[in-house]
């Protein structure tokens, strides 16, 4: 190899083929131990055309035609004028917001459906006053609900489809799930890259523009302005990710910050296109605070691994799912990222986050105890979020290991496809999947026809 490179070098030296030069380094400069060759295959065109029909048809079955209750076991019927777009079929009987936008990458949401429900959360939203519940909740001004009934009516708590003045006990939180508000930026962002059309961030709704909205729900959650990251308290905690509203984390939380981090991007791209050139900078200063914080704050102190941490206080347990995401959104130093990988690859191999494609929240040997994933949780171990498996983070898993380790990825790939065709909801009773979750050994299974399971990683799949 040598004597390949000095011949090189004197090609180089006479000013020859210099873009076979850069391609040949890139090719030998990889470790003899790297695990992706240069050129590899694509994700297999069946298996992925076979999830682009899924993601299609599932969004359809989540689809709540105005006058009707989606033939599921609601009493209410949809009026709010347009077809709601549901977390699944029969599976939560009102419009979330958040799965809604774990769903619009997808390409199956049309850039209609995207201002309807957008101007619906704008409509749901509170107003500059807080609000005052029962059981000590309270709704901070511009907060955004957890989610919308079909009569338009806001309900801020996970666990309650009430919007009235009881909407729960506090066992999910006191304050609104923090990540709504991001998700709201998403949506915005996602339904102005369809179109570019910015007329619609200056429609008004009870006084207050679309972009208006938007800024006062980013700057409504709690956050260290040291550090920019999301926090809450356990004496008054909000929800830091709706994944996890039956878990019970407090201190600075990972999966809020990173979708601040987002949304943080999304508002400067936004405030440029609307020519506030003044709010930019502020955002992009958001997300650089965020990004130098996130693996010292996260990360393991005594760099015994690559796992960022889900919070600083209960339940700081490894976060597969937040160290995926931060990979995704590429918000780690090079450094991080690649350590992030790499016990990525190593916990896929021991088979301690995956099963059936699915990807688990907390690594099995990282557990709390024998009793419990997450240190605080209302699930038993292995059911739900406290050690369930989940198609709806699959994608972020394989775009991840895609780019350190291709056949693991592709494994991977092939898993989740196998667990989708041998469950095909499309084949009758009896079938359910996409699930929402699901535990070892085919059980706990729960919420057939689950949309973020398939249209989240379609979103990201179809991209590589």
């Amino acid at each position: 190899m040598t004597i390949v490179r000095c011949v090189m070098m004197q090609f180089a030296r006479r000013q020859l083929a210099w873009p076979l030069i850069a391609v040949f380094f890139a090719l030998t400069s990889f470790p003899a131990s790297a695990a992706v060759p240069f050129f590899g295959h694509g994700l297999p065109k069946e298996d992925l055309a076979f999830l682009r029909d899924m993601t299609r048809d599932v969004v359809e079955a989540s689809r709540v035609n105005p006058g009707s209750n989606g033939g599921g076991r609601w009493p209410l019927t949809n009026s709010c004028g347009f077809t709601l777009i549901t977390p699944g079929k029969d599976t939560y009987t009102a419009f979330w917001v958040r799965d809604f936008s774990m769903s619009v990458d997808s390409g199956f949401i049309t850039p209609a459906e995207l201002r309807n429900h957008l101007l619906l959360i704008c409509q749901a939203q509170n107003g500059p006053v807080e609000l005052k519940l029962a059981n000590g909740l309270h709704v901070p001004p511009w907060a955004i609900p957890d989610h919308i009934n079909y009569d338009g009516h806001p309900s801020n708590y996970p666990g309650s489809y009430s919007s009235g003045q009881d909407q729960g006990n506090g066992a999910c939180g006191r304050l609104p799930p923090i990540d709504d508000h991001y998700e709201f930026v998403h949506i915005a962002y996602t339904c102005w890259k369809g179109t570019h059309d910015a007329r619609l961030f200056e429609v008004e709704t009870n006084g207050a523009t679309v972009f208006d909205r938007l800024e006062k729900a980013f700057a409504c959650p709690t956050t260290d302005p040291m550090t920019g990251l999301a926090e809450t308290t356990e004496a008054d905690r909000a929800v830091g990710f709706g994944f996890c509203d039956g878990e019970t984390h407090t201190g600075k939380l990972l999966f809020a910050s990173l979708l601040r981090y987002r949304a943080a991007g999304e508002l400067a791209e936004l405030a440029s296109a609307l020519g506030h050139r003044e709010r930019v900078a502020d955002y992009r200063k958001v997300q650089k605070t965020i990004r130098a914080n996130l693996a010292r704050t996260f990360g393991d102190s005594q760099a015994r691994d690559g796992w960022l941490r889900a919070s600083t206080g209960l339940s700081c347990q490894p976060d597969v799912w937040g160290t995926l995401f931060a990979l995704h959104l590429g918000a780690l130093d090079r450094a991080s990222a690649a350590a992030g990988r790499t016990a990525i690859a190593d916990a896929v191999r021991k088979g301690t986050i995956t099963l059936e494609g699915g990807v688990r929240q907390v690594p099995t040997d990282r557990d709390f105890s024998k009793t419990t994933a997450w240190e605080r949780s209302m699930c038993a171990l292995n059911t739900y979020q406290n050690g369930g498996y989940w198609h709806t983070a699959s994608g972020w898993l394989i775009e991840a290991l895609w780019k350190l380790d291709r056949p693991l990825a592709l494994q991977v790939f092939g898993e989740m496809l196998a667990h989708l065709r041998a469950q095909d909801f499309r084949k009758g009773p009896g079938y359910g999947a996409p699930w929402e979750v699901y535990g070892p050994n085919g059980q706990a299974r729960q919420n057939g026809v689950y949309m973020a399971s398939v249209a989240l990683p379609y979103g990201i799949l179809k991209r590589l």
